[in-house]
């Protein structure tokens, strides 16, 4: 099979090479997926470059998101999955071979049924920016009596977060760094949209709520963002992290005297049940037709794997994919 693959971590241009590579057969309780897609996502391009987690295996095929068709299945897992379509989660989590082949092997619960009327780039979408957005979107306890501010609200995750947020009724506000990702959060349903890098933050949060601070915020980055907690947030509210660098600074004085609840969580980590409800809502929204999934243009056949993960790394708006 034809896939992309490193051997060592290091630059997109330095490590990745695309070749043929042994095609991988379904085991008990596996399905195989002859893929049309696969979504490249920031945690992929880490793990190459070696910033988040060295190399486990000698070699490694990178993504976890993906879409295609099951076409051999293992033992105890019904004949009736082949020729499914499927959408992929944790495709290359804590194994050596993820999405960036023809061919990838999962355990049969990891490959969830696609729509007919959704698109395999849709598909690979879904595994970490969509079931990361409802996840959190959950843990803010959004609610049509609850307000959230998204930071960066034209990333791949952040526009899942409002529409899922927007589906519960709850008011979004989210953070730009430009007119054009401004537009881009407002197509995806934000109320309101700041510019963090031409107004104070904290003093448009307070303007649109009255003063009274947001009820949670879903945060990518906090260890750039955790300062402004205290400029945002009301008394008792929710810091949703699914995003952070090595360390951050934290309004310890100010958490404590508000009881401000922070939530981590790690989307390749989540519980069962937690993995069942996420699915669940992301099936759903599938099926009613109303879920945007921006898909970055132009996609990127395999053979041009480096360039994708390049894409990513330039901060690309919509969600980079790879076909073959």
């Amino acid at each position: 099979m034809r896939a992309a693959y490193y051997e060592r971590n290091g630059t997109a241009r330095e490590v990745l090479y695309v070749g043929e590579l042994e095609t991988p057969h379904a085991g008990p309780g596996e399905v195989r997926v002859r893929l049309a897609t696969s979504g490249v996502n920031p945690s992929d391009v880490k793990s190459r470059q070696g910033t988040t987690r060295k190399m486990a295996f000698p070699l490694v095929i990178p993504h976890s998101d993906g879409a295609g068709v099951v076409d051999e299945v293992g033992a105890g897992v019904p004949e009736s999955r082949v020729g499914e379509r499927v959408w992929l989660w944790n495709g290359q989590w804590k194994r050596a071979f993820g999405t960036a082949a023809e061919f990838v092997v999962v355990p049969s619960s990891q490959a969830v049924p696609l729509p007919a009327r959704i698109g395999f780039e849709a598909g690979a979408c879904l595994g970490i920016p969509a079931m990361t957005a409802v996840h959190a979107v959950i843990l803010a306890n959004a609610s049509a009596d609850t307000t959230l501010l998204v930071s960066g609200g034209a990333g791949a995750v952040s526009q899942y977060v409002i529409q899922f947020a927007k589906a519960k009724k709850a008011k979004v506000i989210a953070t730009v760094s430009s007119p054009e990702k401004a537009e881009i959060a407002r197509e995806a349903g934000a109320d309101q949209s700041i510019n963090y890098k031409k107004e104070d933050v904290g003093e448009r949060v307070k303007e649109i709520t009255g003063k009274r601070g947001v009820d949670a915020v879903i945060e990518l980055d906090l260890t750039a963002n955790g300062k402004l907690i205290p400029d945002v947030l009301g008394p008792k509210g929710t810091v949703v992290v699914y995003g952070t660098g090595p360390e951050a600074v934290l309004p310890a004085a100010f958490c404590l005297v508000n009881s401000i609840r922070l939530q981590f969580f790690l989307v390749y980590e989540l519980q069962a049940n937690e993995r069942e409800r996420a699915i669940a809502d992301i099936d759903s929204a599938l099926k009613s037709g109303v879920l945007l999934n921006r898909v970055a243009q132009p996609t990127f056949s395999v053979n041009e794997t480096v360039a994708a993960h390049e894409a990513v790394e330039r901060g690309t708006i919509g969600n980079v994919i790879v076909t073959f």
